[in-house]
C-alpha cells in the first residue's frame, strides 16, 4: 500500500502558506489603503494580477474551459470570491468599521460554511468538530476584542461586510462544487479580468480612480496579487479539492492570530492577554475541526 505521508506533508505545507500569508494580507491592505481607496486599490491589485499571469500562461498553455456552462461557473465563482468578498470588506474598513470588527465577522465564513456544507452537501461533522468551530470563533474574539471599536460600525460599514462574508462563504462552496476540473491557472486568468471590469467602473465613479504613488504601495500590491491572490487562493483551492470544506475553511480562524503577531513584529503593538488566550483557544478549535 503507498505512503500517503507525503501527500499529508504536502497539504500541511499549502495550508500554512494559505494560513500565513492571509493573514498578512490584513496589514499589506491596511498599508496600501492609505494611498487608494478600497476600489481603487483592488483595481490596481487586479491590473497587476493580469500582467503576472498573462506570460505564465503564454508558457504553461493550460486548458482553458471546455464548455459556456464551466466558463459561467468559473465567472460566477470568481465574483464572489474576488470582486464582492474583498470589495465588501475593504470597503467596510474604509466606511470607518475596525480591523477588529470586520476580522471578527469574517471569521464566522468557517461556521457558515460547515452549516452549509452540513445540510447542502451531506457533509458530516462530529460533535467535537461542531465544538471546534464554535471555540474557534470564541478563540478570534478574544484575540481582536482589544481593537474592537463598536462605536466606529455603522450600518452601510455593516451592510458592506455582511456582503463579503455572505460572498466568501457562498463562493467557497459554490467553486468546490461547480469548477471541481477546472485549470486553476487559466481560472485565475479569467476571474482577474471579471473582476477588475466590475471594480474599475466603480473606482472611477465613487472614487475617481484617486492614486498617491508610493514604494509601499507597490510592494503592497504586489505581495497581494502574487502570494495571496495566486498563490493562496489557489492553495486554498487545492486544499478544498481533496478535503472537507468546514476543515479546510476552519484554517480561516488561524488568520487574525497570524496578523497580531506580524502587527507585534512589525509594528511593536504587543498583543494582551486576553490575544494569548485567543490564539490557545483558537488552535484548539482548528485542532478539533481538523481532526479526522
Amino acid at each position: 500500500m503507498p505512503d500517503a505521508r507525503p501527500d499529508n506533508r504536502h497539504d500541511a505545507l499549502l495550508a500554512w502558506l494559505f494560513v500565513l500569508v492571509w493573514g498578512s494580507g490584513y496589514l499589506a491592505s491596511k498599508v496600501g489603503m492609505q494611498y487608494a481607496p478600497p476600489f481603487t486599490f483592488l483595481s490596481l491589485r487586479y491590473i497587476f494580477g493580469v500582467l503576472c499571469l498573462v506570460p505564465w500562461l503564454l508558457i504553461a498553455r493550460p486548458p482553458w474551459p471546455a464548455s459556456g456552462r464551466e466558463f459561467f461557473h468559473i465567472c460566477v465563482a470568481g465574483l464572489l470570491m474576488h470582486a464582492l468578498t474583498l470589495g465588501g470588506s475593504h470597503y467596510a474598513q474604509y466606511l470607518g468599521m475596525s480591523a477588529g470588527i470586520t476580522a471578527l465577522l469574517l471569521a464566522t465564513q468557517p461556521l457558515l460554511t460547515a452549516v452549509f456544507a452540513h445540510h447542502m452537501t451531506g457533509e458530516r461533522l462530529m460533535s467535537s468538530q461542531w465544538a471546534g468551530v464554535v471555540l474557534g470563533l470564541a478563540g478570534v474574539a478574544l484575540v481582536v476584542w482589544h481593537k474592537v471599536d463598536v462605536k466606529a460600525v455603522t450600518a452601510a460599514s455593516l451592510a458592506a461586510a455582511a456582503i463579503s462574508l455572505a460572498a466568501m462563504t457562498t463562493g467557497t462552496l459554490y467553486q468546490r462544487a461547480f469548477c471541481r476540473t477546472a485549470d486553476l491557472r487559466s481560472s485565475s486568468f479569467i476571474q482577474f479580468v471579471l473582476s477588475l471590469c466590475v471594480l474599475a467602473p466603480a473606482a472611477w465613479a465613487v472614487e475617481g480612480f484617486s492614486v498617491r504613488w508610493s514604494w509601499q504601495m507597490a510592494a503592497a500590491i504586489v505581495f497581494l496579487v502574487i502570494f495571496a491572490s495566486i498563490l493562496a487562493v489557489n492553495a486554498l483551492h487545492l486544499l478544498m479539492r481533496r478535503g472537507h470544506a468546514a476543515k479546510v475553511t476552519s484554517l480561516m480562524f488561524l488568520t487574525p492570530v497570524v496578523a497580531v503577531f506580524l502587527e507585534w513584529v512589525m509594528f511593536a503593538v504587543v498583543p494582551t492577554g486576553l490575544s494569548i488566550a485567543g490564539i490557545v483557544v483558537t488552535c484548539l478549535g482548528v485542532a478539533l475541526v481538523s481532526r479526522r
